[in-house]
């Protein structure tokens, strides 16, 4: 009964909170649409790419931002050294579109994380006559009309820096059980994509797709307030909120793909290090954030268990059943929410053969929030084929 009454006490507070997330999902703004540029779009964006050994998963990318129309300038790959033939991609790219234009980054600072500083010597090295700069990740698969939808979007409601949710592709079939579950803590401690937040510090972002003004950029000295974050897209999105400018995370799915890593340990490994945005939070935060992923997404599923096996043996109490009743409804929240992110996923047959694991998801809420907090323990010491001082 003690234990019991501990689980309401921790666990309803935290469901409320939940609830009041969640609640805000009926006035998200719509998916960013696919646009055909206007004149005054001219040249007005410079692209920026960074990569580090990408060979295998770029060409989609370059293929996708050479469709985009004459609102790009210029494509910036900056790359940080490849020695996998990422260079030769690049370079094969630029022959057929000459808006390719490959840098070498300068050697990185012991204070800088390799994606920041390489997005900043992008921003440092672009043309000044571009009004906005659009930071691409290697693993993308940009559609046409992205770039244009993506402008529209940001000057129709007044964003200084917009970015986008992608619609992911999975292939194997542990990634279709285990990707959407982590997808979902940040569902859960952000609310839906599409939301406006009000305070700074519940800011999401993501670096995948990330357009900023250049007159911003140049007013936060580039991305230097986010040079030794592994979330720096989340960092660089709340700096921007607390110096009084406007930032926006729509959702992207009708305009931008991405594969991100190849297979469940890849995803558990590469993701889950970065995903606690402990570098873009504070201690509370981070683990108010821990403390309710854990009471609404890791516990219903063996409390309802265990009290349902309690039960069977004729062990009850008067607390019993509230806790039950509890946990089963997150648990039926929780399914409900998986139909609410489907969208966000490829199901076309050449990409989803064992796409029926997504709807077992849920199964999997414990190990992901196993991985938030493992991650939150501690920072990481490896990235992209660097190594890191701790």
């Amino acid at each position: 009964m003690v234990v019991a009454l501990i689980l309401l006490l921790i666990q309803i507070p935290a469901t409320l909170i939940l609830l009041s997330r969640l609640l805000k999902g009926p006035g998200r703004r719509p998916p960013v649409e696919a646009k055909s540029p206007t004149p005054d779009q001219v040249g007005a964006v410079s692209v920026v790419v960074p990569t580090l050994n990408e060979r295998e998963r770029l060409n989609p990318c370059l293929m996708g931002l050479s469709q985009q129309s004459y609102e790009v300038r210029e494509i910036i790959v900056v790359d940080s050294h490849s020695t996998d033939g990422t260079r030769e991609l690049v370079k094969d790219a630029q022959i057929k579109d000459p808006r390719f234009r490959l840098m070498t980054d300068d050697p990185l600072p012991p204070d800088w994380v390799g994606r920041p500083w390489a997005l900043h010597q992008g921003y440092l090295n672009s043309c000044p006559d571009s009004q906005w700069i659009l930071g691409v990740d290697a693993d993308t698969q940009p559609q046409p009309g992205l770039v244009a939808g993506l402008i529209d979007i940001a000057e129709t409601l007044g964003f200084d820096l917009v970015s986008l949710s992608p619609r992911f592709i999975l292939h194997y079939p542990g990634e279709w059980w285990l990707q959407p579950a982590l997808l979902m803590t940040l569902v859960y401690r952000f609310g839906p994509t599409g939301i406006t937040s009000n305070s700074a510090e519940r800011v999401m972002a993501n670096g995948q797709c990330f357009l900023c003004r250049r007159q911003v950029l140049s007013q936060l000295d580039g991305y230097s307030s986010a040079k030794n974050s592994f979330c720096d897209d989340v960092t660089l999105a709340r700096y921007a909120a607390t110096q009084g400018f406007k930032v926006g995370f729509l959702d992207g799915a009708n305009v931008l793909k991405v594969r991100m890593y190849e297979g469940a340990w890849a995803t558990w490994q590469e993701w889950g290090r970065s995903l606690d945005l402990k570098d873009a939070s504070s201690f509370g935060q981070l683990w108010s954030d821990v403390w309710l992923l854990l009471s609404t997404q890791a516990l219903p599923l063996p409390v309802s268990i265990a009290v349902l096996v309690s039960l069977s043996l004729g062990i009850s109490s008067p607390v019993h059943l509230p806790v039950l009743g509890l946990n089963l409804g997150l648990l039926v929240m929780r399914w409900a929410l998986v139909g609410a992110i489907a969208r966000s996923y490829d199901f076309t047959p050449s990409s989803s053969p064992a796409s029926w694991l997504f709807w077992l998801s849920p199964l999997a809420d414990p190990l992901a929030v196993l991985r938030i907090f493992l991650s939150a323990r501690q920072r990481p010491k490896q990235w992209r084929g660097r190594i890191y001082g701790s």
